[in-house]
């Protein structure tokens, strides 16, 4: 099964906020044999999200949707979800339990909890989701995101989306946790235009079927520095790991024979510690 994601928020395509989701997404799937397949971006356009999820659900693959799910009037996710399959939207019973928790949180006053308060019944919108869907438990503030059909909708909060979209990948999606396997090896050229290497690419993808090749040009990379500041093109094979490993013979050998200044790029280092996941700010409900 295809996984994807669609970002949803004006603030991302404006610039007054950077995506944080679409790397960490393909590091949470990576880290359970899994890849990301395609993403969008959507503003917090209500006709075009819905006819971005209506699309997303008619092909069947699974799909992380983040931001939107609020209850302000520029949260229309919830709303477009339902319309793009066609159901109503319903207030959860699960959701608003949980809802209702949180209320009594944070509740300080000495005066018993007032449900019924315009406050409160606005924030028991954020437990209405399209008819059918099962809830996505939100460990930072109780507010649950929502599922349906192979779809997984959370805030766009990285604090709670995170961890919600790790819940989904291990609960409904464990069976598919390193089913493929699957390798990648690639090595640094210089001194040879992608033209040159271009028939020595084809031809390794027909002699091994299943096996991708992978050609990345750089004008050089002076932040890295070492050998990736001159001037190359990261070209490797990605696939099935037998297949891989033969594949990339035939392709250093190739580079080789075509006269190419060939290096096996260093082992990358461990990435730092997650620092990203930053105060949601206004998202304390």
């Amino acid at each position: 099964m295809a996984f994807g994601v669609i970002i949803i928020g004006d603030e991302i395509l404006s610039g007054r906020r950077s995506d944080k989701h679409l790397p960490k997404v393909i590091e949470l799937l990576g880290a359970r044999g899994l890849s990301l397949d395609w993403a969008e971006y959507i503003g917090d356009d209500p006709d075009r999200i819905t006819d971005t999820l209506r699309r997303s659900f008619a092909s069947g693959d699974i799909v992380f949707s983040t931001g939107g799910i609020g209850a302000t009037p520029d949260d229309h996710t919830r709303q477009c979800a339902a319309k793009a399959l066609g159901v109503p939207l319903a207030l959860h019973p699960e959701a608003e339990v949980l809802i209702r928790e949180r209320i009594r949180d944070m509740h300080t006053g000495a005066d018993p909890v007032d449900y019924a308060s315009p406050e409160n019944q606005h924030r028991f919108q954020m437990g209405t989701f399209p008819q059918g869907a099962d809830i996505i438990p939100n460990g930072y503030n109780k507010i649950p995101g929502f599922s349906v059909r192979d779809h997984h909708f959370v805030p766009g909060f990285p604090v709670m989306a995170w961890p919600m979209i790790e819940w989904v990948l291990d609960t409904k999606y464990a069976h598919l946790h390193h089913s493929t396997p699957h390798a990648e090896k690639s090595l640094l050229v210089f001194e040879l235009p992608e033209s040159t290497l271009t028939p020595l690419m084809v031809s390794i993808e027909q002699d091994f079927p299943g096996v991708r090749v992978f050609s990345l040009p750089s004008v050089g990379d002076t932040e890295r520095g070492g050998i990736y500041a001159r001037r190359h093109i990261d070209l490797g094979v990605k696939g099935e790991p037998e297949a891989v490993a033969a594949a990339f013979v035939k392709l250093r050998e190739g580079v080789h024979l075509l006269g190419g200044d060939v290096v096996e790029p260093p082992e990358e280092q461990p990435a730092p510690s997650d620092r990203e996941r930053r105060s949601p700010g206004r998202a304390g409900f």
